[in-house]
């Protein structure tokens, strides 16, 4: 073989090596932004640039992955829906702290469920692996919760916080996905 169909060929092999990187490269990206939805930008936003979120949101999905996350009993659904619904009612009288309490429920339920609850960082993007979707509400609820203890959060805001946190304690109750590899070889 001559040396110029060797430099070919290798050019070539480069040339293939390359495209496939670049392909899984965008199928990744993809895969991520179909998967995390709005979080994905906002992660991207975080980090401000493109491999170290795609990084950061594949360590959650791995973290979350190995974690033990359930599906609850019919007892324990009704019990989380009854506090809902007192955490719910008692805002007419006392706004602020039904807020507080339903910070403290979706907590709660996410423990049952078997995601870690240590801050609140830490559990917000935990939750973002299995409800992207509303993991933008639990922030902004959180925020607004949080602007309640200093005592700069209006009615509105309260009765705002209270609707983002039970978009998510809804999917918390109610979804019943397996995410660990064990939960699926059960089913």
């Amino acid at each position: 073989m001559s040396t110029t169909a060797f430099v070919i060929i290798v050019l070539a092999a480069v040339a293939v090596a390359v495209g496939i990187f670049l392909y899984l490269r965008r199928r990744r990206s993809e895969v991520l932004r179909k998967d995390f939805g709005p979080e994905y930008k906002r992660t991207l936003d975080q980090f401000g640039d493109q491999r170290k979120a795609e990084a950061e949101l594949a360590a959650r999905k791995e973290r979350v992955h190995k974690l033990e996350i359930r599906g609850l009993t019919a007892e324990e659904r009704s019990r989380f829906a009854d506090s809902w619904k007192r955490t719910q009612s008692l805002f007419v009288d006392e706004p602020s702290r039904a807020v507080g309490d339903a910070d403290g429920l979706v907590k709660e339920l996410m423990q049952v469920r078997g995601y870690p609850v240590g801050d609140f960082e830490r559990r917000a993007a935990d939750v973002s692996v299995d409800h992207p979707r509303v993991v933008t509400n639990y922030r902004a609820a959180h925020d607004i919760a949080a602007r309640n203890k200093s005592g700069k959060a209006t009615t509105e805001d309260l009765r705002q916080a209270m609707m983002h946190y039970r978009s998510l304690f809804e999917e918390l109750l109610e979804t019943a996905q397996p995410t660990t590899p064990k939960e699926v070889a059960a089913r």
